[in-house]
């Protein structure tokens, strides 16, 4: 587990270097026509992100949706940048893909696999031995199940806010023509600002679900937390 830990800080770093910092700079800072020029600078900005996103499923040896989801995302927002598509476009994916979760999130609550158990309750987290144990020798399961559904809506309620800002985002930012250099740039504020206007709400929210839901697990089963934690597998 401390090897985890350990490689956490270095992957968060690395996240926010490839897929914020330096695609930032590039379409700020180059896109001018006596540098790369707006087309060049986005698609060696998009190279960062792509090749983090590709080296991350090589490192975690296993297909992950929302991974791939990601890199889809970004070629989607270089291909409609370098085919100069209106910036409705990118507006329109930066809310698509969000509410998609969203939505999916609501869907697959009423499955055996809710894509909530991904996000907030996944096995890194919960030992789901020990707290399936417990709710069925205090006969609060079926209740918990309620529980587990309103904190579904809390993290579907996440990714729908994150869809409204992200279209809002690129509605307000993205106002000059496609493949000049001030679109460019423009492209390059909107990724920057994506982090404190989009993700912090977000991750508020998504922490509010997490803690709602260990309330509950202590409330229903009479034990402390940390019985239930995934350290103690």
């Amino acid at each position: 587990m401390s090897e985890n830990i350990e490689k956490k800080p270095g992957r968060m770093l690395g996240n926010l270097a490839f897929n914020i910092i330096i695609p930032v700079l590039i379409m700020t800072k180059l896109s001018g026509e006596d540098s790369l020029g707006p087309a060049w600078s986005i698609v060696t900005a998009l190279i960062f992100p792509i090749g983090f996103g590709l080296w991350d499923l090589k490192q975690s040896g296993k297909v992950n949706a929302f991974s791939i989801l990601g890199i889809v995302s970004v070629i989607l927002t270089g291909g409609i940048s370098l085919l100069q598509l209106p910036a409705e476009y990118i507006a329109i994916k930066e809310a698509a893909i969000p509410a998609f979760i969203g939505l999916a999130v609501l869907i697959t609550q009423r499955t055996s696999k809710p894509l909530l158990k991904v996000f907030v309750l996944n096995e890194q987290i919960v030992n789901w031995h020990n707290l399936n144990k417990s709710l069925e020798e205090t006969g609060t399961a079926d209740l918990f199940e309620k529980k587990l559904a309103i904190s579904s809506y809390i993290v579907a309620g996440s990714f729908f806010l994150s869809s409204a800002l992200n279209y809002i985002l690129a509605k307000v930012i993205l106002v000059s023509p496609p493949g000049t250099t001030e679109y460019t740039e423009e492209l390059g504020h909107m990724t920057a600002l994506s982090y404190p206007v989009i993700v912090i709400p977000s991750m508020i929210m998504l922490l509010g679900a997490l803690w709602y839901i260990f309330a509950q697990i202590k409330k229903l089963t009479g034990q402390d937390l940390d019985h239930f934690l995934a350290e103690n597998k």
